[in-house]
């Protein structure tokens, strides 16, 4: 059953008491004076944080959130871009997915490798 927090309305005293979460939240003491109830921020927690270098964590987490096709490659984008900042620039599982890319097709360079490499820098 969840804990209620009720203040004295003169005393200020702070009482908990367990109640159903059906029950009529009021509490009235012995000497028939109503409480104020007292709310409080959630103790829940939602984890946010997706570890860029573990591929489940990234299948669970999505995979229960019904996200559209955009939103995963967003959420992609970002891990592949945290992976590569902890790792000198360079994407390590990016680099492999375009090396196994090519290998599998003798040699032929995925589209945004190329495209990565026809870019002008000054």
């Amino acid at each position: 059953m969840p804990l209620y927090i009720y203040q004295h309305p003169d005393t200020k005293e702070i009482r908990e008491v367990l109640q159903s979460i059906h029950e009529e939240h009021i509490f009235v003491d012995e000497n028939e004076i109503k409480w104020d109830r007292i709310f409080t921020v959630p103790n829940a927690s939602i984890d946010s944080r997706l570890n860029p270098w573990q591929p489940n964590d990234f299948i669970n987490k999505t995979s229960r959130n019904g996200d559209n096709i955009g939103a995963l490659w967003d959420r992609s984008r970002e891990l592949s871009e945290k992976r590569a900042s902890e790792n000198g620039g360079i994407d390590p599982v990016k680099e492999k997915y375009f090396k196994d890319y090519a290998k599998e097709r003798n040699g032929k360079e995925h589209p945004l490798k190329k495209q990565n490499k026809n870019t002008f820098q000054v």
